[in-house]
């Protein structure tokens, strides 16, 4: 999170402390300097994700060939200056951190309401002012650039001390992010992404030594400092009493200031006075309302201590307590080769979710491009869970003896107010014999296994009965398809005219290029699609966590969105598969695609019928959903659920005019029919293509006035 204020306080008060460096005359220096160790910057990427996503499509979903190839760029330009790059992504939300985060996800929920509310009301992107990161941009980032043959490390904790860490230790010329966090680590320089100008490797260096220049105070005050202007670990909330007496009693405020400016001026004129020592910081503690937890100082000061680092406000032997509770972790799998391993790949950015499961029993999910108003379609966190209950019970191995453990999900979805975690039951899948335990799905060798990975990662989405038909296809094909039917099954109001659409995306994604997918326009942006989009992404993060479970039946690379997906390109196939186009239209006339069109479709048509779900056409036409119904909330969908219903406005309406027109004496000879020009083949098509049409009280009427005119 950072400090509130202080990295605009450091551009408009101290602008000297903001430095523009060349970052190809620092990686030469370096090389002067240090013939034997190549130039190093070490990248906070979740503070970067926001600045690489610059394609001009950013609501449909993503556009993620565009997105791939403005990361190879941007690897390529530091490349060609002889620049190394590592990447950290944050990898758990620390529990101290909890509410900070839910916070977050609580105004992205209302940032999101509102961007759906310009979708409907003007059928179009919103201008960047409104800009959302598609769903799950910074998971698919971390593989994008592990794809690319860069080095990325998912962390163990939140991100910011283990870059800055790694940035020490490793002698590395400098961080590249956007956290004012990284003012206040004693580390190597700081670097802005933000003003980043990649052609020239041009940007802003912030300098601790100027800052600490203008506020009158050392280096060895900065993490109390930070810690009195409210942080994640001290509340601002505590802090407002001391504030006040710091701004009465300084000599440096200034009425031309804003108050945040003038609260960092004062509390740094305040801290400069005290001694540097433990009794100073004890003395701080006692006057301030920590309420029952009189060490919040003391911790928030040690959280910025890197290893190997001590600081005269801390006793020696507390310091480093956040590096050594890594090593102090307890783990739900009780054996230790599988959690190690478990653990490396998590480092290592190769598995998705699982180490987090395993050590504690738990996973978060923050928000998705979800319209709340659409009450058709239930919040991804539901849809997919029981998918993800089958993927708990492989890794917690339920059944084996004992009970098996609950897992806390924190996931955002309607209805959700994030007060506590859900606790979820794991649920075995439905595999003859039982589920294989990870030692064999992970180690084991041989193609008996390799049929045992591939059939499990089908059970977790009731699909195991299709492994023959499924293997035949190519993988991102394949795993596009277990989605995709899953999806069909567990949502009752997807349409034939959605599965089409989906069915001609995958199809038509695989012949273009980056550059062909950004020339694409669009007429105009459909709200329901933009939901579907973020579902379907949030579901190869699902393929993604199973895949990791049942030991890599798939490449993840297979299972990755530009393999097959992009925002503009669904779009586009969502709103011509909803007018009616035909499917030479919705295939661009490819002919060869036709037969492999109609055989996913069998297949995943077979899949619903045999459990019971039919899937029907319903067509939207330029119908676009208006969100003005209100959707209430419906505590049926907090449990695991399985939708196989089928819509019954179409049966209750067939019903209703055959009854009617009986008792009305009406049949296809009556002249009654005639007399108001609705010959017999009229009634008939009505009839048989009513499915098509979504229900509504409007349609209704025009229907009862067309088979029974007054």
């Amino acid at each position: 999170m950072g400090v509130r204020g202080l990295q605009g306080f450091v551009a408009r008060v101290c602008p000297d402390a903001c430095q523009t460096i060349d970052l190809r005359e620092m990686a030469e220096k370096h090389r002067v300097d240090h013939p034997d160790c190549p130039p190093v910057i070490v990248v906070d990427a979740m503070s970067c994700v926001r600045r690489w996503y610059t394609p001009e499509s950013w609501v449909c979903g993503g556009q993620w060939r565009e997105y791939l190839a403005i990361l190879e760029d941007f690897i390529n330009a530091f490349m060609a200056a002889g620049i190394e790059l590592v990447f950290y992504f944050d990898g758990v939300v620390e529990e101290k951190k909890r509410d900070e985060w839910i916070k977050r996800r609580m105004k992205n929920t209302e940032e999101i309401a509102r961007l759906f509310q310009f979708i409907k009301t003007h059928r179009k992107q919103p201008g960047r002012e409104m800009f959302v990161l598609p769903s799950a941009l910074p998971t698919f980032t971390r593989y994008a650039l592990k794809s690319l043959g860069q080095k990325t490390v998912c962390t163990l904790q939140e991100a910011d001390l283990e870059v800055a860490a790694y940035g020490l230790q490793h002698n590395c010329i400098g961080i590249l992010g956007q956290d004012s966090d990284y003012l206040i680590y004693d580390t190597c320089p700081y670097f802005s992404i933000e003003n980043l100008r990649l052609d020239r490797l041009v940007t802003v260096m912030y300098s601790r030594e100027v800052l600490c220049r203008v506020l009158g105070i050392s280096l060895t005050h900065l993490p109390l400092f930070a810690c009195l202007l409210g942080n994640d670990i001290v509340p601002e909330s505590m802090l407002e009493g001391f504030w006040h007496k710091c701004l009465t009693t300084s000599p440096h405020r200034n009425n031309s200031y804003n108050r945040r400016t003038n609260i960092l001026l004062s509390v740094a004129n305040y801290i400069s006075k005290m001694p540097c020592s433990y009794s100073s910081l004890k003395h701080l503690e006692e006057i301030l309302p920590l309420g029952s937890d009189k060490t919040l100082l003391c911790r928030g000061v040690n959280s910025y201590l890197l290893p190997g680092q001590q600081s005269p406000w801390v006793p020696p032997n507390e310091t480093n307590c956040q590096m050594l509770s890594l090593q102090q972790q307890s783990a739900l799998c009780q054996d230790k080769e599988i959690f190690q391993l478990a653990k490396e790949q998590h480092i290592q950015s190769e598995n998705y979710s699982i180490f987090n499961i395993l050590s504690h029993g738990e996973i978060e999910c923050s928000n998705s491009l979800e319209d709340d108003y659409d009450t058709e379609i239930p919040g991804q966190a539901l849809i997919y869970r029981p998918a993800r209950q089958h993927i708990y019970s492989i890794l917690l191995e339920s059944g084996k003896g004992g009970t098996c453990p609950l897992v806390k999900e924190w996931f955002v979805y309607f209805g959700n107010p994030l007060k506590g975690p859900d606790l979820i039951q794991p649920v075995q899948p439905p595999l003859t014999g039982g589920t294989p335990n990870l030692k064999t799905l992970w180690l084991a060798k041989g193609p008996d296994v390799e049929k045992q990975r591939y059939s499990t990662f089908l059970a977790c989405f009731h699909l195991q009965d299709e492994m023959e038909d499924l293997q035949a296809l190519e993988a991102p094909v394949a795993g596009f398809c277990c989605l995709l039917a899953y999806l069909m099954m567990e949502v009752s109001s997807l349409s034939l005219e959605d599965l089409n659409a989906f069915l001609a995306l995958i199809l038509c994604l695989k012949g273009k290029s980056a550059a062909q997918l950004t020339g694409l326009q669009l007429a105009q942006v459909d709200s329901r699609a933009v939901h579907l989009g973020a579902v379907l992404i949030r579901g190869l993060t699902t393929l993604l966590m199973a895949n990791s479970a049942c030991g890599f039946p798939f490449r993840m690379d297979d299972l990755m969105p530009w393999a097959v997906f992009d925002g503009k390109l669904f779009q586009e196939k969502y709103q011509k598969a909803h007018q009616g186009c035909s499917v030479e239209e919705l295939l661009e006339g490819n002919e060869s695609l036709y037969t492999p069109f109609q055989n996913l479709k069998s297949l995943i048509c077979k899949v619903c019928m045999a459990k019971n779900r039919t899937i029907q056409s319903r067509p939207r036409g330029n119908g676009f959903n208006t969100g003005r119904e209100q959707r209430d909330f419906n505590p049926r969908f907090q449990q695991p659920h399985r939708s196989h219903c089928v819509s019954p406005y179409h049966n209750q309406m067939r019903e209703f005019t055959q009854r009617h027109l009986q008792s009305q004496g009406r049949g296809s000879g009556h002249p009654h029919w005639r007399r108001h020009h609705l010959p017999p083949r009229t009634f008939t098509s009505l009839m048989a293509n009513w499915s098509r049409f979504s229900w509504s009280w409007e349609r209704t009427r025009v229907y009862l006035n067309l088979l029974c005119p007054v």
